[in-house]
């Protein structure tokens, strides 16, 4: 399962995002990660994505892969700042593909996916629209 959540820069999603966590990590039976483009979130297990050389989304999810074999009791997976942690252009092609990309390392590995995107939910593309958890 792959869940959005979405809004325009400063309106509340890593507020949000946290929140979820924190709520998911009293009753996880397994492991959550947490990638963010910084280390500001450091009581979490953080990955700091910006120490690692990934120059596009296809590197992302090769790291994202990486993680998941290496913890089989992972979970759930958050990604916060997620246009610019998995170095996605500007096309919104991009986006759908490797959000299409994360819901099928989901189904295989059963770890579910927290995204944060700096958009409006009504300028995402129609299918990417029915996985929004919060729209801010």
């Amino acid at each position: 399962m792959v869940r959005l959540i979405v809004g325009q820069r400063g309106k509340g999603k890593t507020t949000s995002i946290l929140a979820h966590v924190n709520e998911q990590i009293k009753k996880a039976d397994g492991n959550i990660v947490y990638l963010d483009k910084s280390s500001k979130h450091m009581y979490i297990r953080l990955i700091d994505v910006s120490r690692y050389p990934i120059s596009n989304s296809e590197q992302f999810v090769g790291f994202v892969c990486g993680i998941i074999s290496q913890d089989n009791d992972l979970e759930q997976m958050y990604f916060d700042n997620f246009l610019k942690i998995a170095r996605l252009g500007e096309e919104a092609d991009d986006l759908l593909t490797t959000i299409n990309e994360l819901e099928g390392i989901s189904t295989k590995f059963n770890v579910d996916f927290y995204i944060s995107i700096s958009a409006n939910k009504d300028d995402l593309a129609e299918e990417l629209q029915e996985k929004v958890l919060i729209a801010l």
